[in-house]
Formats: C-alpha cells, sequence, structure tokens
C-alpha cells in the first residue's frame, strides 16, 4: 500500500537483482545481444531520467498516483489488445499454412509475426549509422535503436517495472529481434538502465531498499523458471502468454483507483 513514486522506485530495485540472475541464464542458453544491449543502455539511461523527472514534478504537484496510474492503464491495455491480435494472428496463419502444406508445428526457438511487414519496413530506413546485430540477424538505424531504448527508458522511469511491458514488444514488432532474444537482451539492457533509474530515485527518496530485497527473494526464482520455459516454445506462444502479464497491472491498477484499497 505505498504511493506510485515509492513503488516505481522500490520497483526498479528489486528488477535489478531478479534480472541479474535471469540474464545470466539467458546468456548461457544464447538468448542474449550483447551489442544490442549495451547500445539500449544508453537511451534506455536518457529516458529512465526523463521519467524520474516527471515522477518527481507530479510529486510536487500532488497528482503523481492519479496520473500514473491512468498512463499505466492504457498502456498495459493497449500492449495486451495488440499482442492478443498479433500473436493469435500469427499461430492461425501458421496452422492454416500446417493443414495446407503438411508441415509441421512451430519448432521451438522459431519466430515469425504477423506484424513483420511492418518491421522490415521500418528496418528499411537508411538512416546513418546503420548497425548490424549478427546476434539478432539485424541490420538497423542506430536512431531507431536509441529512439525504442528512449521510450523504454522513459516508462521505466515513470512506471518502474511496468516499462518491461513496453520495451520487449517493441524490441520484437520495431527493431525485429527474435522473441526469444528480446527477452534475453532486455534483461541484460535493464541490469544496466535499472540500476541507474534506481539510483535516481534513491536520491529523490523513492527507494524503500527493505521491500526490495524482500521482493528480489521469489523473483529471483521466477525468473530462472522464466528463462528456462522460453526454451520450449515458439515465438508467438511466448508472445501470446506474455499478453495476461499487462491484463493482471491493468487489473490492479484499476482496482485500486476505484477501491481506494491498495494491493
Amino acid at each position: 500500500g505505498i504511493d506510485w513514486n515509492f513503488a516505481v522506485g522500490t520497483d526498479l530495485a528489486h528488477i535489478v537483482g531478479k534480472s541479474v540472475v535471469a540474464a545470466k541464464l539467458h546468456r548461457a542458453l544464447g538468448n542474449v545481444d550483447l551489442r544490442l544491449g549495451l547500445i539500449m543502455a544508453i537511451g534506455t539511461i536518457a529516458g529512465a531520467e526523463m521519467g524520474a523527472q516527471l515522477i518527481q514534478a507530479l510529486k510536487r504537484a500532488g497528482n503523481v498516483n492519479f496520473v500514473v496510474s491512468v498512463v499505466s492503464i492504457v498502456i498495459y491495455l493497449s500492449i495486451s489488445t495488440f499482442m492478443l491480435w498479433e500473436s493469435w494472428k500469427t499461430l492461425a496463419r501458421a496452422k492454416s499454412r500446417k493443414a495446407a502444406s503438411k508441415s509441421g508445428p512451430l519448432r521451438a526457438k522459431s519466430d515469425e509475426s504477423a506484424f513483420q511487414h511492418v518491421t522490415t519496413a521500418i528496418q528499411r530506413w537508411r538512416i546513418p549509422p546503420m548497425i548490424s546485430l549478427p546476434a539478432s540477424g539485424v541490420t538497423i538505424s542506430l536512431w531507431i535503436i536509441l529512439l525504442v531504448a528512449f521510450v523504454g527508458g522513459l516508462c521505466s522511469g515513470f512506471l518502474g517495472g511496468g516499462a518491461g511491458y513496453i520495451r520487449m514488444p517493441s524490441m520484437v514488432y520495431v527493431l525485429g529481434i527474435p522473441t526469444h532474444l528480446a527477452v534475453g537482451t532486455d534483461l541484460f539492457e535493464v541490469i544496466i538502465s535499472a540500476s541507474y533509474g534506481t539510483f535516481s530515485h534513491a536520491i529523490k527518496g523513492n527507494v524503500d531498499i527493505l521491500i526490495a530485497l524482500v521482493m528480489n527473494t521469489g523473483a529471483a526464482i521466477g525468473a530462472q523458471l522464466g528463462a528456462i520455459s522460453t526454451q520450449y516454445f515458439a515465438g508467438p506462444k511466448i508472445r501470446l502468454a506474455f499478453v495476461p502479464l499487462p491484463l493482471i497491472g491493468a487489473a490492479i491498477v484499476i482496482y485500486t483507483m476505484f477501491t481506494g484499497h491498495k494491493l
């Protein structure tokens, strides 16, 4: 039952710990693009600082809880709706193709997307300098990577852990990173950006380190199980499994807004 400014700062602190555990395992499984993660960290840190400053401004204005709640609900519901549509359409298309060609089901670690035509169009924007990402099989403009990272960082500083609902889908749908690599690279990048975000919020008095440490205990175990699970599912199925998470977040925020009781 803490205010949003403490929730955001404390959540970032606990995210650092669980991301270290999960990213290490994803790295061992080959699911991390180090070059992409390091580049994204630059844009994410800049965005995280701006997000933290926005939280401070809202805290001074006295309406931080209402504004962050509304923004969270809109973003969470939008992401869930889009990812449900995209992953369901992708799986349905794969099923139809299987029926027509007698091909097998989607293999673990295979990836395709009904949104691929948009992603491909974005990758064709030849805005120098162009960055080659061999691990992800993508060549894309540095500025597009930094823009995606900045937006993710802004949401990280503003929404705390809720930014993960934005960053991973953005890497898949905008940058064209395979889902498995997007999950692992996001966790690696979060170690850097969330550490900065935690520091920024801490000096503003928005972090309860004791709560963060307690949260890390269960989160570290869950992070390892999640990392291992990604090895057994194709990209569209991972994205479909991701859909309920923002919905749960939105439901909690809506419940809190309308009842006044904090979970």
